[in-house]
């Protein structure tokens, strides 16, 4: 049996950018700001056959494509907590004047021997919160649970997995208490159980998981322009 080789053309988890570009061509956003850890800033290993591009460019590039005159900053950085994110990007970021932000925060609170959800809530609040206040939409991400694809230590999958699933469903209310759109990567999609949409380090995405973010990214704020 011959082995499939994906690529960009042949995936059917990813858009390709006509696709993408489509679903986002009512979109109003001009000014977007992502602000963030490591998956805020896209680090990832390339892979054959997709292009070296975060999500986070992915969906630059989809609104570029619709609005000649868009422009973007992300200010992401890795290994930063909720409260470092805040105290760092946010301000910055607000100044940039933007109409979309991409918030992402927790991934790396939640590494840590004591996750304290109530901080990570009452952090990713704040910021979600002064972005609605100036006027932005806002966007809010739900991580993949790397141990869905066999992934993390053994002996810490379990906890791994409880907390990847409570900073997502923590996520997704203040996203739906500030009117916000929460993106869903889920569990159960076959792509999430691939142990080959990850970088060598077994905990980021490559430019394969990349491109599968983005379309999940992408599909949930065309459902929140829909349904505005």
């Amino acid at each position: 049996m011959t082995e499939t080789i994906l690529s960009e053309r042949t995936d059917p988890a990813v858009l390709s950018p006509a696709k993408a570009a489509a679903l986002l061509a009512d979109a109003p956003w001009t000014r977007m700001v992502t602000i963030g850890d490591s998956v805020a800033a896209g680090v990832r290993e390339p892979v054959p056959g997709y292009r070296d591009m975060s999500w986070a460019d992915r969906v630059e590039e989809a609104l570029r494509a619709v609005a000649p005159d868009f422009t973007a900053r992300n200010l992401g950085r890795r290994d930063l907590v909720a409260a470092q994110i805040a105290a760092e990007q946010l301000e910055p970021a607000l100044a940039f004047g933007p109409d979309l932000a991409i918030v992402v925060a927790g991934g790396n609170d939640m590494l840590r021997r004591h996750f304290d959800v109530d901080e990570v809530r009452r952090e990713l609040a704040s910021m979600v919160s002064a972005f609605r206040a100036a006027g932005a939409d806002v966007v809010t991400i739900g991580l993949l649970d790397i141990t869905v694809a066999g992934l993390g230590p053994p002996r810490y999958r379990e906890v791994m997995s409880t907390r990847t699933r409570q900073l997502n469903a923590l996520a997704a209310d203040i996203a739906a208490d500030h009117g916000a759109c929460h993106v869903v990567n889920p569990p159960d999609h076959p792509v999430a159980a691939d142990p080959g949409i990850y970088s060598g380090d077994q905990l980021h995405l490559n430019a394969r998981g990349h491109a599968f973010a983005a379309a999940n990214t992408i599909r949930a704020m065309a459902g929140y322009l829909a349904s505005a």
